[in-house]
């Protein structure tokens, strides 16, 4: 009895000190609070993709922004990037009114920074793309590369020899 009393700790110690590796694994392992921050304002931006015979449209819905506040732009060549920041109404009029604290009875509405990203299909024109914003929806309107025309034939003159 004496022998499994002393074990028992000594168990559980030695358990302790080879799952610490593991543990320290997930530490060093765990993604960057810049990649969780990321991955939630990608998912928390709302889009619709259209395609039509011409173009293709992506539209997002960001209300309560001016159109400075959003950057739309090409990255690697075929990566549609959309990214801003909303901003509490307070942030921006304190720095204006220098008036007393703020305290919020609910705070619903999202705040923040945003973003999107699409691939863009190869025959997607990169150099023709425009954005619009008008009552807090973007619309990015890419236009199609137009198709490539369908390589004739090559007609080789046979020889008689």
């Amino acid at each position: 009895m004496d022998v499994l009393m002393v074990e028992q700790p000594l168990l559980s110690t030695l358990n302790q000190l080879l799952s610490a590796p593991d543990e320290m694994e997930k530490q060093l392992n765990a993604p960057a609070h810049s990649y969780v921050r990321d991955n939630r304002a990608m998912a928390s931006t709302p889009a619709d993709v259209k395609e039509y015979t011409s173009s293709y449209v992506f539209v997002l819905d960001m209300p309560g922004l001016k159109s400075g506040e959003i950057n739309v732009q090409i990255e690697e060549g075929n990566i549609l990037s959309i990214s801003g920041e909303r901003k509490r109404e307070e942030q921006q009029q304190q720095h204006k009114e220098k008036e007393a604290e703020v305290k919020y009875l609910r705070m619903e509405r999202r705040v923040g920074k945003f973003m999107r990203t699409f691939s863009l299909p190869k025959n997607a024109n990169a150099d023709a793309i425009s954005a619009e914003y008008r009552d807090g929806v973007l619309t990015v309107t890419v236009q199609k590369l137009p198709p490539p025309e369908p390589k004739k034939p090559k007609i080789i003159e046979v020889k008689v020899a």
